[in-house]
């Protein structure tokens, strides 16, 4: 009963204020005087009344009279004001404000996190300077999205089930590629998107739009920046150095300038955090990227403008190793692998990307004729020589030996080498439109593409394994050269031998329709409606696929307390066309009868913004299921995917995943994120006979060895865990500062997920049944602000920080991969591959 008397006593005070009321409208700026679209105006008495600006960055609010109010202005990446304002009786006031790009994050985000009637998420790419990582790259930013990662020394990650090559990766409209030959995190350098330029970033972890391409996961959209004023950014560390310049020209009528660039250099040195591997020798990695986003407007006004991006870059990976000793095991069985090695490896990416864009803009049309080009020349060159010794280790508790060495399990050498060179290049054509009919609430958009692929690819490795001193089958006095048809027991063996010589030439043609329309409800509610169908054909297996894809959402009307909730149901078909790697087959060569994977997407989403601790939060869900098909299984070795190149699987992927945003301290921005998935894949040929005599035979394909009858059993493995089910992942990005102090701010990023399924190197998947052991890691980065406003310089244009970043900070060694080691009596043990240990960094970044 007393609560309820609050509850009626509160709606009397609020309807009583309401009684004697004024507006407040006005337009929220950057520093420049652009609109910032999205931005929030929030009267923290009263939280319910919050608004977002429109399009134009105008707001409009109807407030209390007769008393003093604050009210707080804020928008992502940029710092948020405060404005105390008393309002008179039916007063009509004006308050414009101007708001200083910064880098903690305010409650934007919570209330304008771009569409959310769409299956996509805004994400702030300004804090990305500021993530503790030994990464580095504009990655970093999707611990805010559905997104599980397996390497903190790499940028693939993996959506809902799927493999990287699943990812869609986009920078202006313009599709983008990785390395094709990487096969360890360490040898990939920098990611093509440079975190200094970008604009805006979208992300869609499933049910996205027609109009994005033929991939079967997800999609990352990034705009660079097109600059408003001259402006420079540095940042430096331990790691290396970043440096951006924004420019426009002058003598400009108005706020468009005819001329704007945003370029940027970036340089990386990763042998600090490769340092803490547990391979020792002489890292020496040199990432290195130029690029170049300009725009033209001829006349400053008129509909016409043109857009110029490309980029160079030169990663280089050379590894001279020593000595490896990894410890692994438990108190059961305690191993020590030891290594001493002799050779080195050579890694080199080469990557040169350019693309023309002219731009048509009327008032209800919008038409984009788009030129690309990209070239890649990568290479892999390697002769490690490795000896090494398997040690069993003292674990009784009680002994004054306790973890060194008790007796030698095996001794043995393996040699790998490799040869390996690929050129590739893809020219492609794309023409764009859309258009809002006059008098209509439809929203038409279409496109064409057409692409042109050359891929030439060499490929010589093998590697040669002496498991137990001894090779088998063992030669006499030759190493190779001898007729293996006359004397066969004087060859030696090699083991995953690779050699091919390939050359692709291929084109596809790509188009899509869609329409997006709206219908407002009575009671304040909306709908909005999605629908669109996309085609692909590619000439090098001669196939044409597609499908219909829509998305429905409802908004439901904004109560009293300011909760405001969408609910969407999106869905579709998703074809994805191979590409070069997934139709080379374990050995190298090329099949040339590789067909399309196919996805169906099924997500039902829910989307709301509520208010707590006068604060506005968001809670995201999206339950999701996959239904997959004509799938292209893969093994997994680190980084590096070896596909069967046959369209032989079937499978799905099912899950929930639940993000929550806002500030859960007062006034910066911090996320969670938890997800639960499972997914899995039957291969139709991946059966065997079981052997039930005592002897042990197998029959194979239906024959028996050494003409014997024996009794078997077929099995088939069935439903087997894809290579990347994980099936509990939680990652957070938390902000905080000091109180009283907000120039000293903590930023911890924290990610955790379960273990992926392995198993031996016999490329048989019903074999990956053991599980890797979690992957845990928290980076924590401390910074001060430098240079901030003050009351004699409040409009100061610099600004900086200096940070200690210290990375994974709870010492975890993380598990990559196995090394498999035969002893003499056959027994395979997996020996972890760790990743990277603590390391401490100090970075700086200056901003004018």
């Amino acid at each position: 009963m007393r609560a309820i008397a609050w509850v009626v006593l509160g709606w009397c005070w609020v309807s009583a204020g309401w009684a004697q009321s004024g507006v407040l409208q006005g337009r929220v700026m950057d520093a420049a005087g652009g609109a910032l679209p999205g931005a929030t105006v929030i009267p923290t008495d009263f939280p319910r009344l919050a608004r977002t600006t429109e399009q134009d960055g105008t707001y409009r609010l109807e407030l209390p009279a007769g008393r003093p109010l604050e009210v707080r202005f804020s928008f992502v990446g940029f710092e948020p004001v405060v404005r105390v304002i008393t309002l008179e009786e039916g007063e009509n006031r004006m308050v414009d404000v101007r708001l200083r790009a910064g880098v903690s994050l305010g409650a934007s985000e919570v209330v304008a996190d771009g569409e959310r009637t769409e299956p996509v998420r805004r994400i702030d790419p300004r804090v990305a300077v500021r993530i503790p990582s030994p990464r580095g790259s504009i990655e970093d930013l999707l611990l805010q999205a559905p997104v599980n990662f397996t390497s903190e020394l790499s940028s693939g990650y993996n959506v809902r089930g799927g493999s990287f090559d699943e990812n869609l990766v986009y920078v202006n409209d313009i599709e983008v590629y990785r390395p094709f030959l990487v096969r360890a995190g360490q040898q990939e350098g920098l990611s093509f998107p440079n975190p200094d330029m970008v604009e805006s970033i979208t992300f869609s972890a499933g049910g996205f739009e027609a109009k994005y391409g033929d991939k079967l996961s997800s999609v990352l959209d990034i705009r660079y920046r097109k600059p408003t004023e001259s402006g420079t950014r540095l940042s430096a560390s331990l790691l290396g150095v970043q440096w951006q310049q924004d420019a426009v020209s002058s003598g400009d009528l108005g706020q468009r300038h005819r001329l704007t660039l945003n370029t940027g250099l970036r340089y990386r040195d990763n042998s600090y955090v490769l340092g803490t591997l547990d391979e020792g020798g002489e890292y020496q990695p040199r990432y290195l990227d130029g690029q170049a986003f300009l725009t033209y407007d001829p006349d400053g006004f008129g509909p016409w403008d043109v857009e110029v991006l490309g980029m160079v870059g030169a990663n280089r990976y050379t590894f001279f190793p020593a000595t490896r000793q990894t410890d692994v095991g438990n108190i059961n069985e305690a191993l020590r692998l030891t290594i001493y090695f002799d050779g080195q490896e050579q890694t080199s990416y080469t990557t040169g990307f350019g693309a023309v864009s002219i731009n048509r803009t009327t008032e209800n049309t919008r038409w984009r004729l788009i030129g690309s080009a990209f070239r890649t020349q990568e290479s892999e060159e390697f002769d490690i020589l490795g000896a090494y010794y398997l040690d069993e280790l003292d674990r009784d508790l009680g002994s004054d030996e306790l973890g060194s060495v008790l007796v030698n399990r095996g001794v043995g050498a393996f040699l790998d080498h490799a040869r390996n060179r690929l050129d590739a290049s893809v020219l492609s054509a794309a023409l764009k439109g859309s258009t809002t009919p006059a008098g209509s609430r439809h929203f038409l958009e279409w496109g064409v593409k057409f692409t042109h692929e050359d891929i030439a690819d060499v490929l010589s490795e093998w590697s040669l394994v002496d498991s137990a001193g001894y090779i088998s089958p063992h030669p006499l006095d030759s190493i190779g050269y001898a007729d293996a048809s006359e004397r066969p027991d004087q060859t030696i063996e090699l083991n995953d031998i690779v050699r091919a010589s390939n050359r692709v030439a291929s084109q596809r043609a790509q188009a899509y329709f869609q329409d997006s329309w709206s219908r407002e409800r009575a009671n304040g509610g909306r709908w909005d409606l999605n629908a669109g169908i996309r085609g692909h054909y590619w000439s090098f297996n001669q196939q044409l696929v597609g499908g219909p894809r829509a998305r429905i959402a409802y908004t439901a009307p904004e109560d009293t307390s300011g909760t405001s909730t969408v609910w969407r149901l999106a869905g579709g078909y998703y074809y994805q066309p191979p590409f070069y790697r997934e139709m080379r087959f374990l050995d190298g060569s090329v099949n040339p009868d590789i067909r399309a994977q196919r996805a169906v997407h099924a997500v039902l989403g829910m989307d709301r913004v509520f208010v707590m601790y006068g604060r506005p939060f968001k809670l995201v869900g999206e339950l999701y299921y996959k239904d997959l098909d004509q799938l292209i299984p893969y093994e997994i070795e680190n980084v590096r995917m070896r596909y069967y190149a046959t369209n032989n699987s079937r499978g799905y992927a099912t899950g929930l995943d639940l993000m929550l945003n806002g500030e859960f301290i007062e006034g910066v921005q911090s996320w969670m994120r938890a997800s639960v998935m499972k997914t899995a894949e039957d291969l139709v040929d991946d059966g065997y006979w079981q052997p039930l005599n005592s002897d042990g035979e197998y029959i194979i394909q239906g024959f028996t060895l050494n003409n014997e009858a024996v009794d078997s059993v077929r099995i088939e493995p069935g439903f087997i865990p894809r290579q990347t089910d994980q099936r509990f992942n939680m990652s957070m990005l938390f902000q905080d500062e000091m109180p009283g102090d907000d120039r000293y701010k903590v930023l911890v990023s924290l990610y955790f997920g379960t273990g992926l399924p392995f198993g031996p190197p016999s490329f048989e998947r019903y074999k990956d049944i053991l599980r890797t052991p979690p992957y845990r890691r928290v980076d924590v980065g401390f910074s001060r602000e430098l240079f901030t406003p003050t009351e004699e310089r409040p409009n100061r244009r610099a600004s900086g920080f200096v940070s200690v970043e210290v990375f994974n900070i709870l010492g975890i060694r993380n598990t990559i991969n196995h090394t498999w080691i035969e002893d003499v009596n056959g027994r395979l043990y997996a020996i972890s591959n760790f990743l990277t240990d603590r390391r401490v960094n100090v970075k700086i970044g200056l901003q004018f």
